[in-house]
Formats: C-alpha cells, structure tokens, sequence
C-alpha cells in the first residue's frame, strides 16, 4: 500500500506531550502478562530459515515461558542483579530468557551471535558475569574460557544437551508456568535491567547500563518515529545482541501489541526477505542503510510490497540515493532515525512530518536534544556541533545515566548539562538535524570543514560504488585532504580512469572541495563486530598512502 499519514503538528505534540514512569516499572510483568490476561493476541510470528515452518506465539506463550525461566533462575540460586550473559540467536528463547530475567530483577546481558571466546571473556570478566545462556554455537567457547571467569557458576545451553551445562528445556519443562509477582524482589525503575556493551571502533566496548524504566520510555520510539499498532507486523533487520533488538524486536512492538516477525535466518537473503514480506503481510519494516542500499541495487520489480505501511532507518544515515529507490520499489518513504545505544530514539523524521532527504529529523517529544558547541552552547544554525541531550529534571526519558562501572567515560561524555553523544550535525532554520560525522571524524582541508557522510551519500550514487568509507589524509599544503576507500559494485574493476570518472561525479554532484582527492579501491572495508566501518583503521592506512 502507499502510506498516507495525517499532517504531524511537531509543536502541538511536544507541548502536549506527557510522560511518567510507575516506581516499581516491570515490562516482563506490567506490559506482557497484563497483556496476555488482559487482551492476548499474537505476538511472535517465527519463520524459520527455510522460510517454510511458521509458528505462531501468544502474549500468553511468552507469559508462561518467561515464567518457567523465572523460577528456574530463583531455583538454581541466581539472584536480583546477578548479570546473565545472554547470545541467542533469533528463536523465541531469547524472549523467553529477557524476560525471565527480567521478572527476577536478574541483569541480561545480550550479546551478538558474532561474538568469539575473547568477546566473551571480556563481557563476563568485566561484569562479574554470574551465569552463560547461549547455544551450541557458543558453548564451545565459553569452556575455553571458564578458567579465567571465576564468577561465572551457571551454564545453561539452549537447544541440546552438553555434559557440565543445564538444558534450558530441561530445568523450565521442570517449573510451573506461573509466578507469583509478590514472592520476588520488586524491580525499581531506576535500576538495573540490562547490560550492553557498546560496539567501540577505537578501544574496547563500553558497558552500558538500561534500567527498567528504559522498557518504558521506548513507548516515545515506538509511538512516535515506529507509528506502531496494535494490528501491525513488525520486522527489524537486526541482531539479537545489539540494542537495536530492544528497539526494534521487543519493547515499542509489545507496549504496541503489535506482532513481531522474527526470521533466524543468516546473513541477507534478498529472495528470502521479499518472500516473507509478501508472505507474512509485514506491514512496518526497519533496516539498517546498508540493507536498504542492497535493496537500491537489485531488481526487486514484480515483488509484492502491497502489505508495506511504513518504513524506516536507523543504526548509520541513511543516503538519498537508497531513499529514492526504495520509494519507487514499495511506494514507501523511508523514516530515518537516530538515537544509541546509551539512548531511546531521540531524534527521527516522523510521519506526517516533512522529510528532507539526509536529515535524521528533529528531536523527539519529550527530549531537549540540540547541536551544541564544546561548552553547552547552542549553536547557530547550520555550524557543525555536537549532538547533545540537555540534562532535565525529570530526567530525560530513556537516556543512560552513566557507563557502567567507568566513571571516567561518564565524565566525558556528561558535561555542561549536556549529554554529548561523540557525534557532530548541524540545524537548519527550521530545527531539522542533520548529521556530520563522529566528533574525530570532521576533515579540515584548506579552511573547509567537510562532513565524510556529505562525500560518502555522494559517491554511494554512482552506479560503480557499493560501499565506501571517507577520511582524511595529513597534506603539507591543505593540512588534510579527502580520501575515499571504495568497493566496487558487480561488474566493475578497478582503475586509473574509473577513479577519475568518480571523482569528476562527486564534483558535478555537490561542491567541489568536498571531492576525495585519492581514491583506494579495496575488495572490503574494515568493520566493528556490529558492522560499522572502522575508520580508524581507515585513517592510519590513508596517512601511510605516499
């Protein structure tokens, strides 16, 4: 269908806009069971890899299985607090353990199927981890590494059975399906209910600390920038292990009621990916840019899009290009939002709002989020700033109040009465933000300031570029010069005149400064365990360049 939504008045609502959160906030409690009590629906839709077995689960399934998990946590003597390391891959367990935990008070730490022995190490070491749930896949690993993790007293496996390890199925299947709320240690809103572990692209990752009142306050994601309903299914592309899940597979979908597509399926299957859209009348759809620039890149003509409502974005920025393609495939514009994972969405392009292609939006409802200079002045319009949230009373909604166990991170990052995200933008007259660059990312070439995302939307519209990452090299003459490191499309090889041929498109397309000075063609581009571009690694390789 194409998506028509009403006019969105952004002063009215966030004048309107109201916001508390119950003291003894619990989501595994006051949102699942209510819900399964109350008005139980559908609220998973698994599909399995083959894209053939489909099983349906209840508000009431999760319920009870969460349940099951509850008591076989209090029966194994794991207590409020306690971190889980949880990697699980997209099966209806990793519900199932989150809210189990969640009901106990017992910290889960998600972690990305992507994750080796040393990633674990690290997680359980530096959290004082207490008990490992994960799969055949990881059970191997953790062995390795158990010697090193004195705290680490529980083993659960996932799926099958291991000598030394519990079988999940074994110690729920041996627990009632029930738990009485009061019996448990109540859950305050501030404290405590995840663990991430930031995806750092220059030093080790960074604990990062959700409290229950997180679950709640994505109600401002899901409401707002989602646009989610009771009757919706909902599909994020995305890993179990990042706190895009918690966006996108499991708090604004179930505050919602909506149905959540979940497909344990690897890596991206374009085939696949239509097929169960068509299939299973997705209608809210959420990917990451660089599976919506695969999309750009394909023949999708003669696919079935008609259950499609509405569409967006969000992990990087999103390129006009990929935005422009996706519109004529499904008739769907796509909503780019931003926000972290020390954040709710906080900044988005709402529907019914204006879209100008390449700005993340304006601040959400409820968050004073603005471009801020390096002492928590406001910025004029259009000079590049960084992305602050302004530290309110009552506390902003969904913003972290700290790195974990790393006071000197948190003093960085909380300065001035501002929470500096490390990222940089610039506003124009009218309050949209538009994204620049990390704060260590911005290239000064003879007094321009230029924006590697400015150059890099650029390039990603020839037709010979699938990927590219944009940095700066040190220049005698202009004290820095652009240099973009490219992977080229099917059907392209690298050269002399290719390079010339894009270059001379990038200063046809915007200001001529801006285009990359030097070429590097690559067969790959270095990349975090999340899939970000490490260009750290980028800049080292550009100032080695002769």
């Amino acid at each position: 269908m194409t998506e028509q939504f009403p006019p969105f008045n952004y002063a009215a609502t966030c004048k309107a806009f109201s916001y508390s959160v119950p003291d003894d906030f619990n989501f595994a409690f006051d949102v699942v069971a209510k819900r399964a009590a109350e008005a139980d629906k559908v609220a998973l839709i698994a599909v399995d890899r083959t894209g053939e077995e489909v099983i349906h689960h209840s508000y009431s399934d999760l319920d009870k299985a969460s349940n099951r998990f509850a008591n076989a946590l209090m029966a194994m003597g794991v207590e409020k607090g306690d971190p889980a390391l949880v990697v699980l891959p997209r099966i209806p367990e990793w519900y199932h353990v989150l809210l189990g935990c969640c009901k106990t008070g017992v910290i889960a730490m998600p972690g990305t199927n992507l994750l080796k022995a040393k990633d674990l190490e690290y997680r359980i070491k530096r959290a004082d981890a207490k008990l490992a749930i994960v799969t055949t896949a990881h059970a191997e690993a953790v062995e390795e590494i158990m010697a090193n993790c004195p705290t680490l007293e529980h083993l659960v496996l996932v799926g099958d059975e291991r000598e030394g390890w519990s079988a999940f199925e074994t110690i729920c299947v041996a627990e009632r399906d029930e738990v009485d709320r009061a019996t448990l240690p109540t859950t305050r809103a501030e404290e405590l209910m995840l663990i991430y572990f930031t995806s750092g692209t220059t030093a080790n990752p960074k604990m990062v600390g959700r409290d229950h009142a997180y679950a709640f306050a994505h109600s401002i994601t899901g409401d707002y920038w989602m646009d989610l309903k009771e009757s919706d299914v909902h599909w994020t592309l995305t890993d179990t292990g990042w706190a895009k899940a918690a966006w996108g597979l499991l708090y604004p979908p179930l505050l919602a009621g909506s149905a959540i597509l979940l497909y344990d399926g690897d890596g991206f299957d374009l085939d696949m990916h239509l097929k169960i859209i068509a299939e299973q009348n997705v209608t809210t759809f959420c990917a990451p840019p660089t599976i919506y620039r695969a999309f750009a890149q394909s023949d999708t003509s003669g696919s079935n899009f008609s259950s499609l409502r509405h569409c967006f974005g969000a992990g990087e920025p999103l390129n006009p290009e990929a935005m422009r393609a996706w519109k004529d495939a499904t008739g769907c514009d796509i909503y780019d939002g931003y926000g972290q994972t020390e954040t709710i969405n906080i900044v988005a392009n709402f529907p019914g709002m204006e879209i100008r292609p390449g700005s993340m939006g304006k601040p959400c409802p409820g968050l004073t989020v603005d471009v801020i200079d390096d002492e928590g002045n406001i910025a004029d319009d259009d000079d590049v700033g960084h992305i602050g949230v302004k530290i309110t009373d009552p506390y902003p909604p969904g913003l972290f109040r700290g790195y974990y166990r790393d006071k000197q991170e948190t003093a960085v990052s909380f300065r001035n009465g501002w929470y500096y995200t490390g990222d940089t933008a610039t506003r124009d007259p009218d309050g949209y933000i538009w994204f620049v660059g990390r704060s260590d990312d911005i290239i000064t070439s003879a007094g321009y300031r230029i924006s590697p995302f400015e150059v890099e939307s650029a390039l990603i519209e020839h037709a010979a570029v699938a990927e590219s990452a944009v940095v700066a090299k040190p220049d005698d003459l202009r004290g820095e010069i652009v240099v973009a490191f490219i992977t080229l499309a099917a059907g392209y090889a690298p050269s002399d005149d290719l390079a010339g041929e894009i270059q001379g498109f990038v200063k046809n397309l915007t200001a001529p400064y801006k285009y990359p000075r030097r070429i590097e063609f690559r067969d790959t581009l270095p990349k975090t365990i999340s899939g970000k571009i490490r260009r750290i690694e980028l800049r080292d390789d550009a100032r080695d360049l002769p």
